[in-house]
């Protein structure tokens, strides 16, 4: 028997192979023209799904790696920067708090454990903090994306390199801004930020270490020096770049706290990969009056000078980033950087971040601040293919040991007393006994003696083995449940034939174990199951006139083990286009067709993939066939005609019967994912509700195309059913007392308040947990925060994953703003507006989100900064982008007011479970330049992807072509006068005007075709999405697409980024007054 608590023999992690991820998530190919499947061209390799390992068949290897190294990683990889710890700093003088702030304590008096020579230090004290001096520094904001492998290619290409040979994904985030700090005397010159101060300054520290070239492979620490490439020699943006310092991951020293600096006086501690702090200067971002030709301040409050606003920046460095350091918690990376996490205590930051990564003790402090306190969590996020897999921690018949009276799980925070015989649960408090065969001594340190040797008291993140008890049924089995239109329109349109091939190659794809089940099912406005039995020499149609009362016509038959059908399976695909070439009836039973597949599946569960084309009429909508028309009726209303009639109802669903249908299908653990290829309105606001409730995804095709859609039709699918994921699973979130669960947003069925239950859960998916105060916290220690996921994996296996957070608590101000995180932040704007949206009218909700960007930036400089020029807009260091991503948000598509209704209807269902690290992209794409890229050169680190440009049309040329990504969809802008020779080596065609709309773009024998070829699989690896790529030209409906993301620019949807700026400014103004 396993030893209690140890790790499990014979197990790998679950959900985690790096190789096999790499694996799964090959090259995604630029779209090309339908492929058949692979059917005689010798074994198709499936890989292992979602990262995963079959069961083993043997246990006689006690403790096989990766389970039983017993030492931490040496050096960071080649490329790699080591964040240290960000030791707090100082806050602005106690007379410009709130009456209810009190001065800051200092910290306590806890001493680290001494390092041990074959573990790292545990953490078992509070947070250490310190009076803050003027302004917070902050961590960049960035506005790339972490390093994802991207899902699988269509036949015939190159594939990407294993995960061995893989190189850091780049990001394009914005290098860590200077610390800088301010004299007590208010005499200081205010700093002007990289945006606003001299160019002739040079950068401090040493350059940073870069990512290694293309085509150069990671090797471990023990193969060797690194080769490094230059720095870049020129900012994208005209703008002196700091970079991160590299920096040793030591303790921290003793925290400081002068009075004030003087030359040759010691500097307080700076924040982790900052440079030098400058005398006589603020940590803030400043933007100073726009000077007029003299040289003079242009008068006026509202004039601001374009050259100084603050804008993205991007930084190719890989970070590597320990989540705790010399026992207190490290602030994570930006979530849309590239980082390498070591588990050090702290969950990683993938898992669950933070808005704020102090916790204030007060709910008066949180609301003076203005920010939100929420979590955004992704319990199965993809790691980065270098960190160390989540270890498995089986305890045998008595199960994980949990509080008896939370039910929180053991982790490093709860503390051992009395000789290790009782601890204290960092939850709620309680005292309970350790089980026997669990009790260990305790060193001097007052940590167990075992406590490195244990996961579970050592890593912010573990999954456990769930016992019996844990178990309402046997373990489900991996079924997936495919049910096609075949209706006129889904016939004419290819979007029949598109479902078919792509299920056709995504079979080879599912997993190869016994519990993995198939069914199929086609619906016009009749429904047709399939007999996939073995021992028939042809499948068998079954027919279910009766949409009234659908039933499935087989118990059994109708889903069977792949294994025995697959031949069966790969002939009725084939077949199916050509069976229903002739049908004529217009009309599909979409919600008939999805009662009946429910029925198959409810003694199972699993996942429910449907193909839905053109509008749909079912036995459970005929009767709201009418109130369908009247919204195709209202969409075609102008604008000036739809506001009386309070248009934001129009993305509510018709009624309750789709949301009844979801409920009952997540009880039963029937997840529903929609693939809606259409080229007319589908009302996505009833649709979405099924995928929303049951834990699945929307996915939307307009207009649909069968020349370059099935490409991505097929990826999207193949990353869908091959993905980390597990099915009906619950997950819960506990906080430390003074804390509690407000709410939960994200895609889940949830019956009671604590809990959400999720039919099913993938790696894509994040879930937003908003917290409130309900007791005053203790400045000085630590709050902790913890999700618990139970999930059965896809080879029938129960487990529970288990991340656990501890952050400090503070009652300075100062303290919040310095440790904001700004993409977890907006992210909260992003969902909370995305809610908002069906409920209220669209310009309350775009005066909601302006004004709560607004309050925070007052609150900042009303109580937290230093400078006292009203001619100057000042920013947090931590926020400084806020703005900006505000303006785009306003000018997104769910916000514009303008725009079809089943856009904004699919905008609202993509956001609800979109992870931190696509909200910004999604609002602020990503631009750069196409027709130069063979003299563009790269930021020295090896990044395909050049700098990306500012949204602005300034930066957009009529001779230039241009390249512009959100993370879901691709535009490729030609200008009016592009030279002849590029067209002809990107497109085929030499004439601008003569490249079709609907296009495949290929890949010719040229540099600058593969390059661009290059780009567009990097961009899609990195978004772990195909991207459907779109043709844009100027002066038509496409071209105007495209500047409408030009959210710098001055639009009909709102004001140009300096204008916002001025806007903000006056806001801050008038509210000082």
């Amino acid at each position: 028997m396993a030893t209690p608590g140890g790790p499990r023999p014979g197990n790998l992690p679950p959900n985690y192979n790096p190789n096999s991820i790499a694996d799964n998530m090959q090259n995604l190919q630029l779209n090309r023209p339908n492929q058949p499947p692979n059917l005689g061209n010798g074994p198709r390799g499936p890989p292992p799904p979602f990262g995963q390992q079959p069961p083993p068949q043997s246990q006689s290897q006690p403790f096989p790696s990766p389970f039983s190294r017993p030492n931490r990683p040496g050096p960071p990889p080649p490329g790699v920067v080591p964040r240290g710890v960000m030791p707090p700093s100082t806050g602005p003088p106690p007379g410009t708090l709130p009456p209810f702030m009190a001065a800051n304590r200092g910290p306590p008096g806890a001493n680290p454990p001494p390092p041990s020579s074959a573990s790292r230090p545990m953490p078992s004290g509070p947070f250490s903090s310190s009076p803050l001096t003027t302004g917070p520094p902050s961590l960049p904001p960035n506005a790339g994306v972490p390093p994802m492998s991207n899902g699988p290619p269509t036949q015939g290409g190159p594939q990407y390199p294993p995960a061995a040979s893989m190189r850091p994904r780049p990001s394009t985030g914005p290098p860590p801004m200077p610390q800088t700090m301010s004299s007590s005397s208010s005499g200081g010159q205010p700093l002007h930020s990289f945006l606003g101060g001299p160019d002739n300054q040079p950068p401090r520290g040493p350059p940073p270490f870069s990512a290694p070239p293309r085509g150069m492979q990671m090797q471990p620490p023990s193969s060797g020096p690194p080769t490094f490439s230059a720095p870049p020699q020129n900012p994208p943006f005209g703008a002196q770049p700091w970079q991160m310092q590299s920096r040793q991951n030591t303790p921290p020293p003793p925290l400081m706290s002068p009075p004030s600096l003087s030359p040759g006086s010691v500097q307080p501690p700076r924040m982790f990969g900052m440079p030098p702090s400058l005398h006589n200067q603020q940590s803030m971002a400043t933007i100073s009056p726009a000077m007029g030709p003299s040289g003079n301040v242009v008068s006026g409050p509202s004039k601001i000078d374009p050259n100084q606003i603050p804008r993205p920046v991007p930084t190719s460095s890989v970070l590597l980033h320990e989540t705790r350091q010399g026992n207190q918690a490290n602030p994570p990376p930006p979530a849309t950087s590239e980082f390498i996490v070591r588990d050090t205590g702290n969950c990683s930051p993938r898992y669950m971040r933070c808005t704020i990564n102090q916790i204030p003790c007060t709910s008066d402090l949180l609301n003076t601040s203005g920010m939100q306190l929420a979590l955004l969590v992704q319990p199965l996020a993809l790691p980065h293919p270098s960190e160390e897999p989540i270890q498995i921690v089986d305890f045998g018949e008595g199960g994980p040991v949990r509080c008896s009276r939370c039910k929180g799980y053991i982790n490093p925070f709860m503390k051992f007393v009395d000789q290790g015989k009782h601890f204290i649960c960092n939850f709620c408090g309680f005292t309970d006994e350790t089980p026997r065969d669990y009790q260990c001594n305790l060193g001097p340190d007052g940590r167990r003696r075992d406590a490195d040797e244990r996961p579970e008291l050592c890593r912010g993140t573990v999954e456990f083995v769930a016992t019996r008890e844990f178990l309402v049924r046997d373990p489900m089995p991996a079924v997936f449940f495919f049910l096609i239109d075949v209706s006129m329109n889904a016939l004419q349109t290819g979007a029949t034939a598109g479902a078919c091939s792509a299920i056709s190659r995504v079979i080879a794809d599912l997993p190869e174990s016994p519990q993995t089940m198939v069914g199929i099912a086609t619906f016009d406005v009749t429904i047709h199951f399939y007999n996939l039995k073995r021992a028939l020499q042809q499948p068998l149609m079954l027919i279910v006139p009766d949409i009234e009362d659908v039933y499935t016509p087989l118990e059994t038959d109708v889903i069977v083990q792949l294994s025995e059908c697959r031949q069966h399976l790969e002939l009725l695909l084939e077949s199916i286009p050509t069976m229903f070439q002739n049908n004529k009836t217009a009309d599909s039973a979409f919600g008939a067709g999805m009662k009946a597949a429910f029925l198959a599946m409810k003694s199972t569960g699993g996942k429910l993939l449907v193909f839905q084309s053109g509008k749909f009429t079912s036995c459970l909508l005929l009767v709201l066939l009418l109130f369908l028309l009247e919204r195709l009726k209202e969409e075609l209303i102008s604008l000036q005609e739809r506001r009386y009639f309070e248009p934001h109802r129009l993305l509510q669903p018709v009624d309750n019967t789709m949301k009844t249908m979801a409920i009952e299908f997540a009880e039963y653990q029937v997840s529903v994912d929609v693939f809606i290829t259409t080229q007319s309105y589908v009302d996505i606001a009833s649709i979405s509700v099924i995928p929303k409730t049951t834990g699945g995804q929307l996915y939307y095709y307009h207009p649909f195309s069968a020349l370059s859609d099935p490409a991505k039709l097929y990826n999207d699918l193949r990353w869908n059913v091959t993905r980390p994921q597990g099915f009906e699973a619950v997950m819960r979130v506990r906080c430390s007392q003074g804390l509690q669960v407000q709410e939960y947003s994200g895609n889940f069925c949830k019956r009671i308040p604590t809990d959400v239950d999720l039919p099913a859960v993938d790696c894509d998916k994040s879930l937003m947990v908003t917290l409130k105060h309900d007791d005053k916290l203790t400045d000085g220690t630590e709050c902790s925060f913890q999700c618990a996921l139970l999930y059965t994996t896809v080879y029938g296996q129960r487990r529970i994953r288990v991340s656990t957070l501890s952050l400090p608590c503070t009652t300075m101000l100062s303290n919040l703003f310095r440790s904001a995180d700004l993409d977890t932040q907006f992210s909260c704007f992003l969902k909370q507006a995305a809610n908002e949206i069906p409920i209220t009218p669209l310009l309350q909700v775009r005066d909601r989100v302006t004004d709560l960007s607004i309050n925070i930036l007052h609150s900042y400089r009303k109580f937290c900064a230093t400078v006292s020029s009203s001619g100057q807009l000042i920013l947090p260091e931590a926020l400084k982008l806020l703005p900006l991503y505000t303006l785009a948000l306003i000018k997104s598509i769910g916000l514009r007011t303008d725009g079809r209704i089943d856009d904004r209807s699919f905008w609202i269902s993509y956001v609800t479970s979109l992870s931190v690290q696509l909200a910004i992209p999604l609002v602020y794409p990503r631009m750069i330049s196409v027709h130069d890229l063979l003299s563009k050169e790269t930021d020295g680190s090896g990044s395909v992807i050049p700098p990306p440009i500012p949204l602005s049309s300034e930066h957009v040329s009529d001779e230039g072509i241009y390249l512009l990504e959100n993370g879901e969809d691709c535009l490729v802008y030609v200008g009016s006068s592009v030279d002849p020779d590029v067209t002809q080596k990107l497109f085929g065609i030499s004439s601008v005007g003569e490249i079709p709309t609907q296009f495949v773009l290929q890949q010719y024998e040229n540099p600058l075709s593969k390059k661009l070829h290059e780009v567009i699989n990097e961009i899609r690896s990195q978004r772990c999405n195909y991207l459907r790529l779109k043709l844009c030209k100027k002066g038509d409906q496409s071209g105007m697409m495209f500047f409408s993301y030009m959210v710098e620019d001055k639009s009909p949807n709102g004001l140009s980024y300096v204008e916002f700026l001025v806007h903000v400014h006056r806001q801050i103004q008038s509210k000082m007054q």
